[in-house]
């Protein structure tokens, strides 16, 4: 155990160790420079190009990611449309009573053969309480938290000045065919999860990938799959779900102040690091009573505003999306043509919504539930709102209010994400920047406790559990918080991008070979709340939530 952590933190003493610069330099310029440094050779193996033809190039991980996603929505039978009002109604708590309680002990034994799928009874219908730690809301928003916050404002911003509008186009439909991959990793998330003598819930792709594919007779591959996806997310974690949250807030709230000193961001960047601190270290339980409030109240600013400016320009929406439809397929003006459009529209939706990447797993296995399947239905909710509904806002915003530019310049250098949707808003709220700024920082606030949780539960799967142990990733954490509000934002998005695309593999792998334990799970919870609705229509009152 010491042999590891020594190991790790002698690779990271390099980041903050800059007293060997030749040139001058400013110590955020010095962490920028040795963080590309240390970083180019991984960003560049993750999203290697495969070459079908000399003008059509993929990344190999985009690949794994569509083609995962689009497999689940075929075999799951298009659950991202088919589940959508139940996942609502799950939310709402319409199913509380059997989720907590399980079929045996409302509806008796007929209530087990009811449930049963092909003879095989339910382990999860047990007569005392569900285990778990939060609700389905409070699940739901801790990781939309994850999701629902820079990847909308900064992430579409990056995706429209590489990609154009088309892009957006191509980060609705990554949107959607994810929501079958979240369903399918949330419901193996809760079904393989360990639960602790305290009622402590350990969970995620290292668990499911683990004891799932041991079931499969195909123990080493799990094990090889598990360690990989939990040394990624602990990366992640890090990387997009740190570094760059903590990079745009800074440069939003520098642009709002003004603030022209060259270590600005490095004092943003300890002073956030000191607040994500304080709820950090409450674990799970404290994570999910702040996300529960600051996700619902932030979000509706930011869609109200978008809303407001949409109903001002309501004569320019159609245009908007013909902008939209016409970029997807022609590609004009950029390099690579429609394939460089699709592929910036889906890496930034899959970047949003992180849907096949298996991190919301690792939130939603702690939900109180005994039908696995429940929160499964619950998480493919999150694509829809996170990059169906917020991402197309943004994305309609910022066409509109540029307009008179003639859009944007296609294939730009990234300089800018959150500062161009700020401006965006500003022409039609003036002022409102003030507020996005506010937002923004909640939002990264709000992403980085949630990430912090998922690289925890990686951390403690690799290096067992222990308060040594949790001290020392906590404080890698917060080192990273600083290290990436002071670094540019090239070096942080393609760092953040190669980290949280990097857990596709293991998760993509793992999932499609237990697919049949989904559809099993998905099977049984149908019959529950067939057998609830039986029960109501009979007249059976005390089952009624």
């Amino acid at each position: 155990m010491k042999r590891i952590l020594l190991s790790i933190l002698t690779f990271i003493i390099p980041f903050i160790n800059f007293a060997q610069e030749e040139k001058v330099l400013t110590f955020s310029e010095q962490i920028d420079v040795t963080f590309s440094k240390y970083t180019s050779w991984f960003v560049d193996l993750i999203f290697y190009e495969i070459p079908f033809s000399e003008e059509f190039q993929i990344p190999w991980v985009l690949i794994v990611l569509i083609g995962g996603a689009t497999y689940f929505t075929v075999y799951f039978k298009f659950i991202n449309f088919s589940g959508f009002f139940t996942a609502i109604n799950v939310v709402r708590g319409k199913y509380e009573d059997i989720e907590k309680h399980g079929a045996k002990e409302l509806y008796g034994e007929e209530g087990i053969a009811a449930v049963a799928v092909d003879g095989d009874i339910p382990d999860t219908i047990r007569d005392e309480s569900a285990d778990g730690e939060v609700s389905h809301f409070q699940a739901l928003t801790a990781a939309l938290s994850a999701t629902v916050g820079l990847g909308n404002i900064a992430g579409v911003a990056v995706a429209l000045s590489i990609g154009g509008p088309g892009a957006t186009f191509w980060m609705i439909l990554a949107g959607l065919l994810g929501m079958a991959s979240k369903f399918a990793e949330c419901t193996l998330g809760v079904k393989y999860r360990d639960v602790g003598p305290d009622g402590t819930v350990y969970g995620g792709p290292m668990y499911y990938l683990k004891k799932g594919l041991a079931e499969k007779n195909m123990a080493g591959l799990g094990k090889v799959l598990a360690v990989l996806f939990a040394i990624f997310v602990i990366g992640g974690s890090f990387g997009g779900g740190n570094m760059f949250q903590a990079n745009q807030a800074a440069a939003q709230f520098v642009e709002l102040t003004g603030l022209t000193g060259g270590n600005t961001g490095l004092y943003f960047g300890l002073a956030m690091a000191v607040l994500v601190a304080v709820v950090i270290i409450g674990g799970i339980k404290r994570i999910a009573s702040v996300t529960e409030k600051i996700v619902p109240f932030m979000a509706g600013i930011y869609v109200l505003a978008a809303l407001v400016i949409l109903a001002v320009n309501y004569v320019h929406i159609g245009a908007a999306f013909g902008l939209i439809f016409e970029g997807a397929f022609s590609g004009l003006g950029i390099a690579g043509g429609l394939i460089g459009v699709m592929i910036q529209g889906i890496r930034r939706g899959a970047f949003s919504n992180e849907a096949g990447v298996g991190s919301a797993a690792i939130a939603h296995s702690a939900v109180r539930t005994k039908y696995p399947a429940s929160e499964g239905i619950v998480a493919l909710l999150e694509p829809f709102v996170d990059t169906v509904v917020i991402c197309t806002m943004t994305a309609l915003v910022i066409i509109i209010t540029n307009f008179d530019a003639g859009f944007l310049e296609y294939g730009t250098e990234i300089t800018e994400g959150v500062e161009l949707t700020a401006t965006a808003f500003d022409t039609v709220i003036p002022n409102f920047s003030i507020v996005l700024t506010i937002a923004v920082i909640l939002f990264a606030f709000s992403t980085m406790i949630s990430w912090s949780y998922y690289g925890m539960q990686g951390w403690i799967y690799l290096f067992g559990k222990g308060k040594i142990s949790d001290l020392v990733y906590k404080l890698l954490f917060l080192v990273f918080v600083v290290v990436g509000a002071s670094i540019s934002l090239g070096s942080v998005i393609d760092f953040s991008d190669a980290m949280i695309f990097a857990m596709v593999v293991p998760n993509i792998i793992g999932v499609l070979l237990l697919t049949p334990k989904v559809r099993k799970e998905l099977i049984k919870y149908n019959n529950a709340i067939k057998l609830k609705k039986d029960a109501i229509e009979d007249g059976v009152d005390e089952f009624e939530v």
